[in-house]
C-alpha cells in the first residue's frame, strides 16, 4: 500500500525530476493534516459498529424496498452482508485518509468488488448510496467529536462513490 509521499516521490523518480514546489506544497498539506487524519481514524475506530448500523438505518429507511422479498437485504443473511460490507468500506476508507491516497481502494476494495458485483449481477445504486451515506455520517461524528476540518474524509468517499457509480450492472 503506498501512501501520499511515495506516490510523490516515486511519480518525480519516474520522471527523473526534483521534488518542485507544488510537490513541496502538497507534502506540506499531508503533514498539516496528519494528526487530524490518525484522531479522525482513532475516533472512527472507537464508533465504527454505531456509525455502520446508523449508515444502514439511514439507507433502509430510504430504500425500504432493499429490505422486502426480492431486495437486496431480504433475509438475516443478506442484511448482515450488507452491513459487514458497510464496514468494510468504511475501514478501507479510514486507511485512505490516513495514507493520504486512495490507490488503496482500488487494490483492495474497488477492483475485487466491481468482479464480485458483476458475476452476482449486484445492483449497485443502493451501495453507492450507502457509501455517500458513510461518508456524511462520519463527518458530522468528526465535526462533533471536534475536529475542526474533516473534509479530508470526503476523498476516499467520493472516490469509492465514482468508482462504483461507473459500473455497468
Amino acid at each position: 500500500m503506498q501512501d501520499a509521499i511515495t506516490t510523490l516521490i516515486k511519480t518525480y523518480d519516474v520522471t527523473g525530476r526534483y521534488l518542485d514546489r507544488s510537490a513541496m506544497d502538497r507534502l506540506k498539506s499531508y503533514y498539516a493534516t496528519g494528526e487530524a487524519r490518525l484522531s479522525a481514524a482513532a475516533i472512527v475506530n472507537s464508533q465504527a459498529a454505531a456509525i455502520v448500523k446508523a449508515a444502514g438505518d439511514r439507507l433502509f429507511s430510504e430504500l425500504p424496498e432493499l429490505l422486502r422479498p426480492g431486495g437486496s437485504a431480504y433475509t438475516t443473511r443478506r442484511y448482515a452482508t450488507c452491513l459487514r460490507d458497510m464496514d468494510y468500506y468504511l475501514r478501507y476508507a479510514t486507511y485512505a485518509w490516513v495514507a493520504g491516497d486512495t490507490k488503496v481502494l482500488d487494490e483492495r476494495v474497488l477492483d475485487g468488488l466491481r468482479e464480485t458485483y458483476n458475476s452476482l449481477s449486484v445492483a449497485i445504486g443502493p451501495t453507492v448510496n450507502g457509501i455517500a451515506i458513510l461518508g456524511e455520517i462520519v463527518k458530522a461524528v468528526l465535526v462533533d467529536a471536534g475536529i475542526d476540518n474533516p473534509s479530508f474524509v470526503d476523498e476516499p468517499f467520493d472516490h469509492m462513490v465514482r468508482s462504483l457509480a461507473e459500473i455497468d450492472v
